[in-house]
């Protein structure tokens, strides 16, 4: 296939999009001609990308992410930039400032989030691949909510460089499309080591899935079964790992103790790196332009109470707090210990067994509205930020439904062995087609 452009007129009638390109030019390569859309807070040259934000409102980078630059040198024609909740801060994409996306199953529900625009758009047919990052869960929960399949890569694997993230030591560049191989055809094209990202890792993506799991070793740690897990969802996932032990895979029961502090490291932990990468959203380097007439605190204060959200405004808060003379030992550095054992615990579970495996998310997506409270928004994440912690790879594949909406099977692995959580996943999406 020689160059072109793609015309892309999709009728979002779930919001999933914040701009579209009408006419998208592609070349040849891997992708060539491939609709791609790209989460907007990864920085495309020349097409608005505000973080789901106002404060970014307006603003076009002068330069491409690394995996935009990847996107094109393979073909792929980039679509348009799609919704998130505000600097990926949020479950749902209700917390955008543009409005939420629609889950494409139900308009009532959410489609998951922070990832939220870039599965709807996938699940709706609207693209056949997107990117989306994961800080916590913001690619594994759209994808399990909006039964589509997501990759958080090893940390590292894949280049940060033009991301603009929030909690640096946890975000992750991944791969979201409708199937297994899809998403390992994308993870081919984005990964791989970058200069100007020093966490990037040496570590290229040329693999084909395998669904030959015949003596693989699957941990079920009893956590992932706990408390506020729906049991009509536990019992999709449980049926999803029998059908895996089906196919030859040896399952065994296991213990996570650091579970129990995974989810309070981990808000800590991306609170006060939040509070440090947004401080420079002051309408003097990025934003709108502060009023000089005021005095600089008075300017300061003012723009970024107009240009964050209430969930944006609540976590830098937090941040600065955990940060703050006289706590930093009391909460961050608590939190950095109950991370180093989340980290000892995946390290002792796979001398153990081969890969994890668990629900995504503890219900099925939520009704829009449904979680106003903060904190029972932050407890449903409590599956998907160990991997985070701990710089894992981790999968979300569809296994079923309940009420009509899908679950998701979660695939855990060991560093730089994205292939084999890919292997598994690939192995469940077959076995149960057969």
């Amino acid at each position: 296939m020689t160059g072109g452009s793609v015309h892309f007129d999709p009728g979002d009638t779930c919001r999933a999009f914040l701009t579209t390109l009408r006419e998208a030019p592609y070349t040849t390569g891997t992708l060539s001609g491939v609709a791609v859309a790209v989460k907007d807070n990864i920085s495309t040259i020349g097409i608005p990308t505000t973080c789901g934000s106002k404060i970014l409102s307006g603003y076009v980078p002068p330069y491409d992410a690394h995996v935009v630059s990847r996107l094109k040198e393979e073909g792929a024609a980039i679509v348009g930039k799609t919704n998130m909740d505000e600097f990926g801060m949020g479950t749902t994409t209700e917390n955008s400032a543009f409005g939420p996306t629609l889950n494409p199953l139900d308009h009532e529900r959410v489609p998951g989030g922070s990832s939220g625009g870039s599965a709807a758009a996938v699940a709706s047919g609207m693209v056949r691949m997107a990117l989306g990052t994961d800080t916590g869960g913001s690619i594994r929960c759209p994808s399990a909510f909006c039964g589509i399949v997501g990759l958080k890569p090893t940390y590292g694997r894949v280049s940060r460089y033009g991301l603009i993230a929030y909690a640096n030591s946890l975000e992750q560049i991944g791969p979201m499309a409708a199937s297994v191989s899809d998403v390992s055809l994308l993870m081919g094209v984005i990964a791989g080591y970058d200069a100007r990202d020093s966490t990037s890792r040496d570590a290229p993506y040329c693999h084909t899935p395998d669904m030959e799991i015949r003596g693989l070793k699957i941990g079920v740690p009893e956590e992932f079964f706990g408390e506020g897990v729906d049991p009509r969802v536990a019992t999709r996932v449980w049926d999803a790992i029998s059908l895996l032990e089906q196919l030859g895979a040896e399952v065994i029961s296991c213990r996570m103790p650091s579970m129990a502090y995974a989810l309070a490291a981990y808000y800590v932990t991306c609170t006060s790196e939040a509070s440090s990468n947004l401080a420079r959203f002051d309408g003097v380097r990025y934003g709108p332009a502060a009023d000089t007439k005021k005095t600089w605190h008075e300017a300061f204060q003012e723009r970024r109470k107009e240009g964050f959200g209430k969930e944006v405004r609540r976590r830098i808060m937090l941040g600065t707090f955990a940060l703050s003379s006289g706590y930093y030992g009391k909460y961050y550095a608590k939190a950095q210990a109950a991370r180093e054992d989340v980290r000892r615990d995946f390290a002792r579970l796979f001398r153990e067994v081969d890969v994890l495996a668990g629900p995504t998310m503890p219900t099925i997506a939520f009704r829009l509205g449904e979680k106003s409270d903060p904190l029972s928004m932050y407890l449903s994440d409590i599956l998907t930020v160990p991997a985070n912690l701990a710089g894992v790879p981790a999968i979300s594949v569809p296994c079923g439904k309940v009420d009509g909406m899908p679950v998701g099977l979660q695939i855990m692995g060991q560093h730089m062995e994205d292939e084999r959580v890919v292997d598994v996943a690939y192995a469940y999406e077959q076995g149960g087609n057969q």
